[in-house]
């Protein structure tokens, strides 16, 4: 992979861009429900100069009672714009340095058909650690005019991940944590069985970064985690997780090591762990 098709910039590569209109900066931090205090507090008290914050929670289809599912074309279009970003922009997306919800907006903007968009490698964690300037405050962008045309094939549906079950045309990795992946404690969400989908392999998606800097792992400890859960990096993936949030820091590190075609469960565990979903699996994969 070149610096050129790399997702992530540095944060001197954005210091250095920092008041540039055709680079728009957007905070995509996101927490579980209930976990206080909540990101756009945390945006409001702290964001890199200029950024806008893009809520996983508002930008989304909200009249479907699964948490955070992809909006449609208009609604999107119409969201971005209103945080000011055009289709002629840089988009540049982090989050609080957990990798978790930067990635999803990331793969919104790629699907949506907007290909320049970048990831800030280490977030806010890494900006703030580093010494560089924060503001504080809602700030009043001046809006855009985005054109959005979602590609179907960067999402599955639930109906294609049950067809899936009898082709295993494509592999299924599922973010959560191990102990989610496996049904041995509760899901965080009320009224979802535990387990995984049946034939699903388990990469937990903190164990692609480094909980003290901010940082991804290199390519080879990447490489090795997906291995190490016997993905076939040859063959097609969907990503899943618990509600399709985190899924998409395995899509992330899939993109880095040159796979390309995967694609996002959206509904993810949210979705199929429900008490009359589909069938489930517990135990290691």
């Amino acid at each position: 992979m070149t610096a050129t098709d790399d997702p992530l910039v540095s944060t001197e590569w954005l210091a250095a861009r920092l008041g540039d209109p055709k680079v728009k900066v957007l905070d995509a931090s996101f927490k579980m429900p209930g976990v206080m205090p909540r990101p756009g507090d945390d945006y409001l008290a702290a964001h890199i100069p200029g950024a806008v914050y893009f809520d996983v929670e508002a930008i989304c289809d909200r009249g479907n009672p699964l948490p955070h599912m992809y909006p449609d074309e208009a609604q999107f279009a119409r969201d971005v714009g209103a945080l000011g970003v055009s289709s002629g922009d840089t988009v540049v997306v982090y989050d609080a340095g957990g990798w978790v919800a930067a990635p999803r907006a990331w793969w919104m903007f790629l699907s949506f058909g907007h290909a320049d968009v970048r990831i800030l490698e280490g977030g806010l964690k890494k900006w703030q650690a580093e010494g560089r300037p924060t503001e504080s405050g809602e700030p009043s962008p001046t809006p855009g005019t985005f054109t959005a045309k979602l590609d179907p094939n960067y999402l599955r549906s639930k109906q294609q991940l049950v067809a899936n079950l009898d082709s295993g045309a494509e592999q299924v990795i599922d973010a959560r944590a191990a102990d989610r992946f496996e049904g041995r404690v509760p899901e965080p969400r009320p009224g979802l069985r535990a387990g995984h989908i049946p034939g699903a392999r388990n990469v937990p998606y903190n164990e692609l970064f480094d909980a003290k800097t901010g940082l991804m792992k290199s390519r080879d400890e990447l490489r090795e985690a997906f291995v190490r859960a016997r993905v076939d990096l040859d063959r097609p993936i969907v990503t899943s997780c618990g509600s399709g949030v985190s899924a998409l820091v395995l899509t992330l590190a899939l993109y880095r090591l040159g796979v390309r075609g995967s694609a996002l469960y959206d509904g993810s565990w949210s979705e199929w762990g429900a008490l009359d979903g589909p069938p489930i699996a517990t135990g290691p994969a």
